[in-house]
């Protein structure tokens, strides 16, 4: 028995998909051009008006990204680890010693606020493309209140057949992740970002839908120059006829230069990539703590070329 669905346009969908990224890019990548229409004193004020800065330290935010894109010219390394859960305590030194997951990132910003990654996870052997971009900046004099900033993701599975039984069509490999980061700098110390997204995947069980909507809100509470306080939760909102993904709870430290970014906290996902957090994740937060928490670390280092 087929325990799986296509969906009958998936293919379709991925090609346009694919085809509606591409003029995306190349739409985004224009310079903007601005033309002077009155050379008064409030005009050239509003030209000055600088974004505000240090919205967030990292460009990760435990489990999902932040409204900040690197400026052009800046390389972006990132290491993403997941150990095993608690619950064996001392026996596998809490989840350190067990099987764990691990993404390797790479990505560039040809141009302002466009930056264009690739990544590797452990995880179903995933490859992904990713592409971020900055719609608005929140400015100083409050005229822009809000960041806001468009991620894509599209993951490809790359396991062998032989594990991959489901596998109809190459195109069944796939699956994408659209995002709408929308966040604010309240003060020097209190940071908070909402992001709503849509995950879709070509290949589904008979049960489950192939979008799903979610919700992530993310908060930055800094303690000291270098060192804060990270929150992140991402709520489903679809709901699945069975298997339904649960949400993920994660609350760790970050100690951040300007050049680099380290994270350390506990969650309840060890997927990594968003639209598997999102899709997939089947550890209940609210059960027993130790048999679904894990730590987590991310590492991100940036350098100016």
């Amino acid at each position: 028995m087929n325990l799986y669905k296509l969906n009958s346009s998936s293919r379709i969908f991925s090609n346009l998909l694919i085809a509606i990224t591409l003029v995306l890019l190349v739409f985004l990548s224009i310079p903007q051009i601005i033309y002077a229409q009155d050379d008064s004193i409030d005009e050239l004020e509003k030209a000055v008006d600088k974004p505000v800065r240090s919205v967030f330290e990292s460009a990760l935010l435990i489990d999902n990204q932040t409204v900040v894109v690197p400026s052009k010219g800046t390389f972006e390394f990132d290491i993403q680890h997941r150990f095993g859960t608690l619950d064996k305590g001392y026996e596998d030194l809490f989840g350190l010693y067990a099987n764990s997951n691990i993404r390797l990132g790479f990505g560039y910003a040809p141009i302002e606020n466009l930056f264009l990654g690739v990544g590797l996870t452990k995880f179903k052997n995933l490859v992904d493309l990713n592409v971020k971009y900055s719609l608005l900046k929140q400015t100083r004099s409050g005229a822009i209140p809000v960041f806001i900033t468009y991620y894509g993701v599209m993951a490809f599975d790359t396991r062998k057949e032989d594990k991959r039984e489901e596998v109809f069509h190459s195109s069944d490999r796939i699956s994408y992740f659209n995002q709408v980061l929308i966040g604010r700098k309240f003060n020097n110390w209190l940071s908070v970002q909402v992001a709503p997204s849509v995950s879709h995947y070509n290949i589904v069980e008979k049960t489950r839908n192939h979008d799903h909507i979610a919700v992530a809100v993310g908060a930055q509470l800094k303690l000291t120059d270098t060192m804060s306080f990270l929150l992140n939760i991402d709520q489903p909102i679809t709901k699945h006829e069975a298997n339904n993904p649960n949400p993920n709870v994660s609350f760790g430290i970050q100690m951040a230069t300007s050049s680099h970014a380290f994270q350390i906290f506990l969650g309840n996902s060890n997927m990594i990539i968003p639209q598997e957090t999102n899709f997939n994740n089947n550890r209940n937060y609210s059960d027993n703590f130790g048999e679904n928490f894990l730590i987590g670390f991310n590492i991100t280092r940036l350098w100016a070329l």
